[in-house]
This record gives C-alpha cells, structure tokens and sequence, in this order.
C-alpha cells in the first residue's frame, strides 16, 4: 500500500474556499502515487481559531463533502479528508434552530462515496476551546479497505490507549490520526504515534498541520510508524507531500511473531459485582 499524507499549511490569509480547492488539486495529484490519502484536522479553519468554529461550521454533505468526494472520485484513492467543523441538523431544541458542532472526519472511498464519518470523541480544551463549543463523539468507526482495516481518530484522541485498543478490538490494523498539534508539544506527538503503533502492533499515520493557527504555531512533523514503533517516514515542520509505501500484511507478521495482545488480562474481563 502507498500512503500520501498531505500536511497543508493553514494559514489566516487563505480563505476556506481558496483552501478547498488547493487541497482538492493536491488530491487529484495523488492518482497512480497513491492507495490512500491523509489530511490533517480541521484544515479549512484551523485547530485553533475556535472563534471561527460556528461561522464556518458546514453540514456533513457540504461545500468540503462535495470537493473531496469529487477529488478522490478523480483521483481514484481512498481519503481520509482530515476533518471539518460539523454543523449537526437541529433537533427544533434550539432558540437559534442550529444544530450543535462536532469535529467530524470524513472518510471517501475511490468512487467518491461517504465511507464513513467520525465525530472526535475527546475533545481538548480544559473547559475552553474546543472542549466547550464542540460535542462529543460516542462511536468507534473502523473503515473496511482491501486486505485491511483503518480504524479512525483525530489528535487529543492520541493520548487515549483505551480508544485505540477498542480499534484494535474492531479489526483496525492501521490507525491513521489527522491533528492540528502545536509546535510546543512536538515531542509528545512523536513519542505518542510511536507508543499507540507498538502497544497495539499497528501502522500509524498521523498527518499534522503547517503553519499557524489563531497565533499558535503547529508541529507539522506528520509521521508513518510500523507495528514495531520503527519511524518509516516524518515530514519537516511547512507544508508537505509525505508518500510512503508498506506492507499492512506485517501486521498479522508482528502480531504472530510477538504475541503480546494474546496476553491481555484488563479489560477483557467483566467487572468484579459489587455486593
């Protein structure tokens, strides 16, 4: 398999609708380079311009829905369109009739369908940010490809094993997390990627931003790990094209010749009752 992750650079200069279509054009310039595509969180507003979050919060089939099914469709690659500030149909309990933000991944397969949607279930902020304008997800989302399974998370998710052996659980062999994570945390990005590949014997992509959002510089560094927490490929901190090519058969390879999941003890039990 060959794996693009696309690191766009997300700045305040470029509208969203300049972005967009930016985006798309390097999609489409991944057909016959790529299996799969990666974009990073939340690159049409930026991780950080929480302020911008309700304004350019779009529907699932919106402006962003449309441009990447057209490109993946183009470019005949699976896409991971990294995420959008979703804008949830209203349940009428609303003054304002809007429905509440979520933080959304889109997943389309190569004719351009929806394959899957994912809303981000850790959501960071401590009380602010986005920990307090966006819900909660509640669904594990794995995505069914040839010869193996992706399963989906989105940056703050990164620092919760428990949600990436639920994947594991589920069938996913590679894990594949868009971010927008800040230049000052750069070293946590890079040892948690390679922690989540060993401790679940998994490929990891995780595709980060460039630029600066809302004043706050972003890491970049988007990296590709192996089942045994070998980096395969790391970008640079600006804008970049990261294409890497692997086996996801050494998956089952690692699990087989380390069996370390095979010796679970927590969490595969039931509760003790309490009396």
């Amino acid at each position: 398999m060959r794996a693009s992750l696309l690191q766009i650079a997300v700045d305040e200069g470029e509208s969203a609708e300049s972005r967009r279509g930016r985006v798309a054009a390097l999609v489409r310039d991944q057909a016959g380079v790529a299996d799969l595509v990666v974009l990073p969180e939340l690159w049409t507003t930026g991780a950080f311009a929480h302020e911008e979050f309700a304004a350019r919060a779009e529907p699932l089939d919106g402006p962003t829905h449309e441009a990447m099914a057209e490109a993946a469709s183009d470019a005949g690659v699976w896409l991971h369109a990294g995420s959008i500030p979703e804008r949830a149909p209203s349940d009428g309990g609303s003054a304002a009739g809007q429905g509440a933000l979520y933080n959304t991944s889109l997943v389309f397969s190569p004719s351009g369908e929806l394959a899957a949607s994912y809303r981000k279930i850790h959501r960071f902020g401590f009380d602010k940010g986005e920990a307090v304008l966006m819900g909660a997800g509640q669904d594990l989302v794995t995505v069914r490809l040839p010869g193996t399974t992706l399963g989906v998370a989105t940056c703050y998710d990164l620092r919760f094993p428990e949600l990436f052996r639920g994947l594991v659980d589920a069938g996913a062999e590679i894990l594949v997390v868009p971010a927008g994570w800040p230049e000052r945390r750069r070293a946590h990005w890079t040892l948690l990627a390679q922690a989540r590949a060993v401790e679940n014997q998994a490929f990891v992509l995780a595709c980060g931003t460039a630029g600066t959002h809302a004043g706050v510089p972003q890491a970049g560094h988007s990296i590709v790990v192996d089942p045994w927490g070998e980096v395969l490929a790391e970008a640079g901190p600006g804008e970049e094209v990261l294409t890497v090519e692997f086996d996801p058969a050494k998956v089952a390879a690692t699990r087989e010749q380390f069996p370390a999941l095979k010796d679970r003890v927590l969490g595969l039990r039931p509760p003790p009752s309490r009396r």
